[in-house]
Order: C-alpha cells, then structure tokens, then sequence
C-alpha cells in the first residue's frame, strides 16, 4: 500500500471499513470458501451457493437492523430521560438493569425467551435490544452529561426551554459520543443475530449452525465470513453518514 493510499483511509476510516467488508465478503463466495476449506485439508463438499447466500444475507438485515432500531430508541430515550431533574433518581435502576441484561449471554436469553416468545425473530430481537442497550445508554449519558454546564446555562440565558436546550445544544454537543456508541451497537447487533440460527432464524449463522452439525466447513466460513462482512460494511455505511451528517452542520 502507497504511503497516498494509507494517508487516504487515515482521512478517510469509513473507506477502510468498507474495503475489509467486501474482502470478507469475497471470502464468503462459495468458490473461494470451498478453495480455502480443501487447503485445510477438508474433503470438497457443497458449499452455500450464492443466492441462498444473498437471500440469508437479507434476512440477517432486516433482522439486525430493527434490533439496532429499537436499541437505538431505547438507549437514547433512556439515556435522555436519566439526564433530566425529574428522572435522575431513576438512573441507578435503569443502569443496573441494562448492565444486567448485558451480562446474560444472548445464548441464553434466546433459550430463556423461547417457551415464551416461540421460534423465529423474536426471541432473537429480545437478546439483539439485551446485549445492545448498555452502550447506548451510557453513551447518550456520557455524552450529554459532558455539554459544559456554561454552555447550558448561555441557553437559558438567551430564553431557550429546557426541551430547546436538549435539542439544539446538548444532543448536537452529545452527537459524536453517541454516534460511536451506536457504531458498537450497530456491530453487536450484526454479530447477535447470527445466534438467532439456534431459534430458528434464518439468519448467517444458519450455515454456521448446519455446518457444525454436518461436519461440513465450506459453509461454516461462508457463515462467518459474511457476517463479519456485514459488520464492516454496516460500521462503514454508519461512519459515513455521520461524517455526512457533521459536513452539513459547517
């Protein structure tokens, strides 16, 4: 790499992401996942072709995506409501909690939500807003909670409510934390609703899932590879709107 191309993707990062995800995504081609399974030595055996591939690959958006959704309106509308006067008591609960479900495995909250919720998405989108609250939570708090208190105090000062404040001084101030809070979120959910195989979710983790039970690795790459790709290509797309978001502001 030229020391031009390495100075493009250092001002550019959301350029990098995007070139790893779709080398990861090459990965996932079934040619060159079948490839790279015989060089380690595992028998040729089919692998996923492409448009199931694709057609998993949709599944897991749209699944991901409204997990993230709703992660995304929670932890900011939690972490918005912990910051005012009137909710602050409840901050030490609402934190308590979000920790606490994090710290169950999402293995386990999808086996805990099947009986109650049944098979599919949503014992999944429970574990995918389980894992990924936290984060946000706290990064909406720390965000806003970091707007220096004279800055607040000018606001008032000019005659803005406590709710123009909020919206046109302490989240545009808060936005970069939360943009990268919501970057975490965004990969956990990708990563999260690969587990949603074991619910029966068609997901990128159903060839993960298929091929541990058959011995098969082509598609267990397939799987894996495909899902980080997604990861990065979805980090990427997030980074670039919000670089977008902060050029229109200027």
């Amino acid at each position: 790499m030229t020391a031009s191309s390495r100075a493009r993707l250092a001002r550019h990062p959301a350029l990098g992401l995007a070139l790893t995800g779709l080398l990861l995504a090459a990965l996932s081609h079934p040619v060159v996942a079948t490839q790279i399974a015989a060089s380690l030595g595992e028998p040729t055996r089919r692998s996923l072709d492409v448009w199931r591939l694709f057609a998993l690959t949709s599944r897991h958006v749209i699944l991901a995506g409204t997990g993230f959704a709703l992660v995304a309106v929670l932890g900011i509308g939690l972490g918005i409501l912990v910051t005012r006067r009137a909710a602050a008591s409840w901050r030490p609960l609402v934190d308590a909690l979000a920790a606490g479900a994090q710290a169950v495995p999402p293995v386990v909250v999808v086996a805990l939500a099947l009986p109650v919720l049944g098979f599919g998405g949503p014992p999944t989108l429970l574990a995918l807003v389980a894992y990924g609250i936290m984060p946000v939570l706290r990064g909406t708090v720390g965000g806003i909670e970091g707007v220096a208190a004279d800055i607040r105090e000018a606001g008032t000062a000019i005659g803005l409510t406590r709710s123009q404040v909020l919206t046109r001084i302490e989240l545009p101030l808060a936005a970069p934390a939360i943009v990268e809070t919501l970057r975490t979120a965004l990969v956990l959910a990708v990563a999260t609703a690969a587990v949603g195989a074991l619910a029966g979710a068609a997901t990128l983790g159903t060839p993960i899932v298929a091929g541990l039970q058959n011995q098969n690795l082509a598609p267990m790459l397939q799987g894996a590879a495909a899902t980080a790709a997604l990861a990065f290509l979805s980090d990427a797309a997030l980074l670039a709107i919000a670089g977008l978001w902060r050029a229109t502001r200027r």
